[in-house]
């Protein structure tokens, strides 16, 4: 049995600390990849039980999902824009907030509300350098014909994405202010922007003027963003696997391929655990970038370790697609006991998912 387990004091202290960043502003909990491997319907349901009712998604199904889950008062938000009118049917009919990015997107939503004899809640999405959609910042004038002219669409808020790069915020502060001046052009024109929100979790975390009405919680509730010093969270998840068998390596014996492979200095007692990269094991989002990055990679790919009767064990010669040893030489063990180790839970793969 490979279970991943997500543990609930670890969330709930890392959505305390999502609560203090974000200070006075709502906070969605942004569902997409399958809640960053949490689980799309049960991860909302821990968010709900601390108290928050606002949802992120970027998929249709995660909405049907979370509909059909009992989670029917709580705004689920589509995070992208839509011209496909069976998906805009849909989510009119699951009571959807739903995104308006170009012209085109926002004439289908409204075509597909009136043929309903309803009216649509939309959000505009505001493109401020990232580039994977939105009104362009610099066309303020087609977010106000928009307004004026949409007849079953309710604006309820607008919202943009920080491109997060330097963590001093030089970059991030001017896509704001790009943001800022497509906000007052609505004002001015008389219309109102609803809900205004910029910051996801890195933002969350290193801009604290990029927190305006609502911020947008996602891999930080799992502790799994792009960390800063002293940011209080925890890494949530981690992955428990039963020895598969333990067997003596000779001295002079190779374990491993490639960059891993080592020569055994000594005889040797290993555990063959059943769980590889293929199950996502050792696989992190690729955040950091330049020589230094590469060598951290490198040290910690020859220095990994996993728990074994709550005792650290190395790993021998890295880890194999569906097959890792471990070297326990010196620690009492054998086939059946359990092994816990660090995994990601977005890219865990053939483990059962389980909340302790």
């Amino acid at each position: 049995m490979k279970t991943l387990v997500l543990e609930k004091k670890a969330l709930k202290h890392n959505l305390a600390v999502v609560r203090e960043k974000a200070g006075p502003a709502g906070i969605y909990g942004v569902l997409t990849g399958d809640g960053g491997g949490a689980g799309t319907v049960e991860l909302a349901r821990l968010l709900r039980e601390e108290g928050i009712g606002r949802f992120a998604v970027n998929e249709l199904a995660d909405a049907k999902a979370l509909r059909k889950a009992g989670l029917v008062e709580e705004e689920i938000l589509m995070l992208r824009a839509s011209t496909d009118r069976e998906e805009l049917n849909q989510l009119i009919d699951l009571d959807v907030v739903c995104t308006v990015g170009s012209v085109e997107s926002a004439l289908a939503l409204d075509s597909a509300a009136k043929e309903r004899s309803t009216v649509a809640e939309a959000h505009i999405q505001v493109d401020t350098g990232l580039g994977f959609g939105g009104f362009l910042a610099e066309e303020p004038e087609k977010i106000v014909n928009v307004y004026r002219n949409l007849t079953n669409v309710a604006i309820s808020g607008m919202f943009t994405q920080i491109r997060s790069v330097h963590a001093d915020g030089r970059d991030a502060s001017a896509e704001l202010r790009a943001f800022e001046g497509v906000l007052e052009a609505v004002r001015q024109a008389g219309f109102e922007t609803g809900v205004v929100h910029a910051a996801g979790s890195y933002a969350l975390l290193h801009y604290e003027f990029a927190r305006m009405d609502a911020v947008r919680a996602g891999s930080v509730v799992l502790g799994r963003c792009r960390r800063r010093r002293g940011d209080n969270l925890v890494r949530v998840g981690y992955g428990e696997a039963s020895i598969q068998e333990t067997r003596w390596l000779p001295r002079g014996h190779t374990v491993g391929s490639g960059g891993n492979l080592i020569r055994l200095r000594r005889p040797t007692r290993v555990a063959v655990l059943p769980v590889g990269y293929q199950n996502g094991l050792g696989v992190s989002r690729l955040r950091e970038t330049g020589f230094w990055a590469m060598v951290r990679r490198w040290w910690r790919s020859h220095h990994l370790t996993m728990r074994v009767a709550g005792q650290k064990v190395p790993v021998l010669g890295g880890i194999g697609a569906v097959e890792t040893l471990l070297d326990v030489t010196d620690l009492k063990c054998s086939a059946g006991d359990t092994v816990q180790f660090d995994i990601d839970p977005l890219y865990a793969r053939g483990m059962t998912r389980e909340y302790r």
